[in-house]
């Protein structure tokens, strides 16, 4: 047992009475999560970029639900008591990962469940459309030009799904199932998942590279000059991972040389996305506001899935989606 949470299948006492939740809220319009649940069971704090590191000594458990905001980072390191557990409503960890929270006791969970089969029916829209050519089909649409022009068939093509987490198998599953044959990589090989060492191979064969990867010190660039170059020129390029795994000034090259055929960004190194980027302008390629996971109702799931979590700990069961802080990511199968 650390500091208060069971790390196998030991169990421990509950939260103490009077136990005290903080929330780190984003930003309007973004309403604040619903936490009905524990009403009478804690008691919620709430706090903003600007006022967290003052609360963080009065929390036991921090729910970062700006999960786009990097306050955790900066606020961590200061000084008197810090929360015992962090949940974050979000599958990265790489926003509130810093030296002084991965060194201590406290637990990380992440939102591990919630995004895995909407991002997954999302990049198989982005497959269709990229192979079928919806967005030119939509310009013409609106210049009114009747021009017709032959698509693609995914069935048979190749994919290459590079991260072996919930999502890209989530991903690879709904690739296979319209068809088409599909890779995934991981960290290390194991049945059914590619090691690294196949990667480069494997993107040489490839009509589609989804990345799905987590955000670390080890995939960070993973995407650049070398390994677009590797990829076949009718390939296209999706991440739904975290922007900073691509070199984006190289994506924009490999697409203006059309050594790709094309790609599509939900993520970006920086977001929103400035209207001055090149990426905008980039030829064939689809942009999209960081929107892959985010269905009707997906921070009602978050809210409820942070209640239940929240009830695992009162009842000292050991909690799930624990996020190995070492490696940046929940292990698992």
């Amino acid at each position: 047992m650390r500091n208060g949470f069971p790390t196998t299948s030991e169990s421990t006492p509950g939260p103490p009475p009077g136990t005290t939740v903080l929330v780190l809220d984003a930003e309007p319009p973004a309403p604040p999560p619903r936490l009905g649940g524990l009403t009478g069971r804690a008691r919620i704090l709430h706090a903003d970029e600007a006022s967290l590191a003052g609360r963080l000594p009065l929390a036991d458990v921090l729910l970062v639900w700006d999960f786009t905001s990097d306050a955790v980072r900066r606020a961590w390191p200061g000084g008197g008591p810090r929360p015992r557990w962090v949940h974050t409503a979000s599958a990265g960890v790489d926003h509130l990962l810093c030296p002084e929270l991965a060194a201590c006791d406290t637990v990380v969970t992440n939102a591990r469940g919630v995004f895995d089969q909407p991002i997954a029916e999302y990049v198989a829209a982005l497959v269709l459309a990229l192979a079928k050519d919806l967005p030119r089909t939509l310009e013409l649409q609106r210049e009114r030009s009747w021009r017709h022009r032959e698509t693609r068939r995914i069935a048979g093509t190749r994919a290459c799904v590079v991260g072996s987490g919930p999502i890209g198998r989530a991903v690879a599953r709904t690739l296979k199932a319209l068809g088409i044959t599909t890779a995934l990589v991981g960290r290390t090989e194991r049945p059914g998942v590619h090691g690294g060492d196949d990667l480069d191979r494997l993107l040489a064969r490839a009509d589609w590279v989804v990345c799905a990867a987590p955000l670390t010190d080890a995939t960070r660039g993973m995407f650049d000059a070398r390994r677009f170059g590797v990829m076949q020129p009718s390939a296209h390029f999706i991440n739904i991972g975290r922007g900073a795994l691509v070199i984006e000034d190289d994506l924009v090259a490999a697409l203006s040389k059309r050594w790709i055929a094309g790609a599509a960004l939900d993520v970006f190194a920086r977001e929103p996305l400035p209207a001055d980027s090149p990426l905008w302008t980039a030829p064939g390629l689809l942009v999209s506001p960081h929107m892959s996971g985010d269905t009707v109702g997906w921070r009602d799931e978050l809210g409820a899935q942070f209640v239940e979590l929240y009830e695992e700990w009162e009842a000292g069961r050991p909690l799930r989606n624990v996020v190995d802080k070492e490696r940046g990511y929940v292990p698992g199968p």
